[in-house]
Order: C-alpha cells, then structure tokens, then sequence
C-alpha cells in the first residue's frame, strides 16, 4: 500500500528560534491528522538539532535537504549521512530542481547521493521535473525518463519517495493541472519496479489547491515550499480534506 507523505521544504529560511515558534504554533494542529498520512519537515543544516530535540515523541518526521555521498573527506560546506543520522533523520531531499540547476548537480550526482542515504537508512525524496521550455517542447516525459533511469541504478525502491515537481511551477504561483500532474506521475509508476513508491506533487502547492491535488489516483502527497512555512498553512494542508 502506498504511504501519503506530505512534506515541507524550508529551503534557506527559518533560524533556530524561528523554527521552534512554527513549532509551536503547529504541532498542537495535528491532533486530528489521520494516522496513515506521515508529515515532514525538511529543514535547514542549522535547524536540525533544535527540532530533533523539539518533534522528539511527535508524530512530525525530520527531514534535511541535501547529503555527501561520502561519509567524510575535504568536502567544504557538505553533509554526510552519518552526521544526519545523529539529529534522528527520516528523510533527505536529493536533486531538487535549484540544486541541479544553481549549484551543479547532475544526474549522476544525484545516485550517488541516493545511494548514499539509503546506505544511512535514510529515505530519499528524489526530486525530478521539467522546465517550461521542456514542456513547450514536448520534452517532458523524456527528461523525467532520463532523469529516473540514471538516478535509480542500483538504488532500493523499497526506500524511496519522489517528487514530481514541474520547475516551471516551483515558486511561481502557477500550478500544474492537476490532471495532468497526475497523469504524468503515473508515467514515472510506469517507469519503477516496486509500484508502491509513494510520489509526490511540488509546485505552488496551497491550501487552496490541496484538497484538489490529493484526490487524483495516483498522487500520493506533496513536497510543499513557501507554504509550509506558516503553520496554519501547512497545517491545513496535512490535515487536506479527502
């Protein structure tokens, strides 16, 4: 059966004593979120070890937002799984659309990093989508294709999330539709051995527009940005109505 994940992704925002007031102003909106929908927080480096200790006992998971594929070496400004490990992560975004696109990660890069959550026991959020000049294209289900294919060599689909997130709706107010958000997420089921991987939605994801998103077939969840760095907003959207 697949699992709803409904993760945030901080990205570069929140200090520790921001992140500990969402906190409080979140948690206690959880109490009637349905037992089958796990909720993520995907923070920042510097925010892990105050919500580690602060979601301790919660049903809320802890999630960071990048790893090394080493598990140590001269790698200036990395993360390796291991020191992940100590905050008690759950999960780690890997290859999102800024990382590939501002700081060089490729698809190559995005295996090993794969490779190297699961070798930590982490699960990886493994982000993959199209530009808007793709799309015009017609490039889409060719680009995730490749994208899936080089990510997932030798990668356990029995620990893996992903994330389908339209570049061209991340941030920019424009939502894909949700038809067709759910039919391309049903090209890349096509595409995996193990039809249970949970995938997600990401781009522009609101409480507006949640309730819509998680009642297509085959979406699974969503990886949500700028709206989950309010509480009552991200609050609505785990608590999505079905």
């Amino acid at each position: 059966m697949r699992k709803i994940v409904i993760a945030g992704n901080w990205k570069m925002h929140k200090t520790q004593g921001e992140a500990l007031t969402f906190l409080q102003g979140f948690l206690g909106q959880l109490s009637e979120t349905p037992q089958d929908r796990e909720v993520v927080l995907c923070v920042p480096f510097t925010a892990l070890s105050a919500l580690s200790k602060n979601l301790h006992g919660s049903r809320v998971m802890l999630g960071a937002q990048n790893i090394h594929w080493e598990d140590s070496g001269a790698y200036t400004g990395e993360v390796s799984g291991s020191m992940l490990e100590e905050f008690g992560i759950r999960y780690v975004v890997v290859g999102h659309s800024e990382r590939r696109q501002l700081f060089g990660e490729t698809d190559q890069t995005v295996n090993k990093r794969l490779m190297a959550a699961q070798r930590h026991a982490l699960t990886p959020i493994l982000c993959v989508g199209e530009t808007k000049e793709q799309r015009d294209r017609g490039e889409a289900e060719d680009i995730i294709s490749k994208q899936l294919m080089q990510a997932l060599v030798n990668i356990d689909q029995s620990n893996l999330v992903i994330a389908y997130e339209p570049i061209w709706a991340i941030g920019t107010g424009d939502t894909c539709e949700t038809t067709e958000a759910n039919r391309i997420i049903g090209v890349i089921r096509q595409q995996l051995d193990n039809q249970s991987v949970s995938i997600q939605y990401g781009g522009s994801v609101k409480p507006g527009n949640i309730d819509e998103i998680m009642a297509q077939s085959d979406i699974d969840g969503v990886l949500v940005g700028g709206a989950s760095l309010e509480p009552d907003s991200f609050s609505r959207i785990a608590n999505f109505v079905q």
